[in-house]
């Protein structure tokens, strides 16, 4: 029997499909009306199979899952499950799955990259060129090498960016929610005590109520005079009100934010304008590597709940082997 799939993916319907052609003869292909909340819970009753949003604009709550009786399996084609209601899935017995792991090093090298463009001004010293200026020793410029790099967040991206500030000399530490058995070199340390020893403080933690206001006014200010903030993680982990007040009044050197709290941010977000802020797209871990990585997951795990084996990545706790739901059964 063929699987009812219904891809929410920000993508045109033929593009969808071509994506998903390898699992030609397994599943039906269904994509909602419109890309809005009300075409997906149309969707829902009949879909057996949720291929996400990775935008977030159509995220499955406690409503959606709700509406859903046949739902069987959510996979999501990206790190972030932003918006699920992890809760809902799992009390119905819904494995939600994500792509762990597939743009860690892509993620990874942006934030090695951007935290030497912030030590090196390469931004400033790029308009000042244009500018007809010769900054050469306008800036204090920084070596990496030798700093004290504190990683917040050790999933995938946060191991890589380990091992790739490790490799160039810096002196790295890591706080997570777990310490890890794992740590490519780098020491466990507090978050308070990462946050006031850090000359360079990455972001690479997942979203959760938790970590909602994590980097706030109050740790923002135990950061050294001159430090800089890379954050590739979520725009919500950061008071970014504090951050403002912290560049503006010099105590840090520099931001780097691939994130946002809304996406994209308004054009008069305070962010934009702000010279010692290095801003980025959310393109982290757009490259076609990781893409490549993320589609090969996403049909793995599709092609094993549809063969009846446990699909992998699970991150809500339910089991990993799908199984057909009867509605009322």
């Amino acid at each position: 029997m063929t699987w009812n799939v219904l891809a929410l993916p920000p993508l045109p319907e033929d593009a969808v499909r071509g994506l998903l052609a390898d699992l030609d003869g397994r599943v039906e292909v269904r994509v909602p009306a419109r890309h809005d909340r009300a075409a997906l819970l149309d969707a829902l009753p009949e879909a057996e199979i949720v291929v996400g949003d990775w935008s977030g604009a159509l995220a499955l709550d406690a409503e959606a899952v709700r509406l859903a009786p046949r739902l069987a399996f959510v996979q999501q084609p990206s790190v972030g499950v932003d918006g699920h209601d992890l809760e809902a899935l799992a009390r119905a017995g819904v494995p939600l799955a994500n792509t762990a792991g597939v743009n860690a090093a892509a993620v990874a090298e942006w934030c090695l990259a951007a935290a030497l463009a912030l030590l090196r001004h390469l931004a400033d010293g790029d308009r000042a060129m244009r500018a007809g200026e010769w900054p050469q020793f306008a800036y204090q410029r920084r070596e990496l090498s030798g700093c004290r790099v504190g990683v917040i967040g050790f999933g995938p991206i946060g191991a890589a960016c380990a091992r790739m500030f490790g490799a160039l000399g810096c002196r790295v530490s890591y706080w997570s929610r777990t310490p890890k058995p794992e740590t490519y070199g780098a020491d466990y340390a507090d978050l308070d005590t990462l946050v006031a020893g850090s000359d360079v403080v990455v972001l690479a933690v997942a979203l959760a109520p938790e970590t909602v206001g994590l980097i706030d006014a109050a740790r923002i200010a135990r950061m050294p005079r001159g430090s800089v903030l890379v954050n590739a993680a979520r725009g919500a982990v950061v008071d970014n009100a504090a951050l403002l007040t912290a560049l503006e009044s010099g105590h840090l050197a520099g931001a780097a934010l691939d994130v946002y709290d809304s996406e994209p941010p308004a054009p008069d977000d305070p962010l934009r304008s702000c010279p010692q802020v290095l801003l980025s797209p959310h393109a982290a871990g757009v490259t076609p590597e990781a893409t490549t990585r993320l589609i090969r997951c996403v049909l793995d795990n599709l092609t094993a709940a549809t063969e009846g084996r446990p699909v992998v990545n699970v991150v809500n706790g339910a089991d990993p082997l799908v199984r057909r739901r009867v509605p009322g059964g």
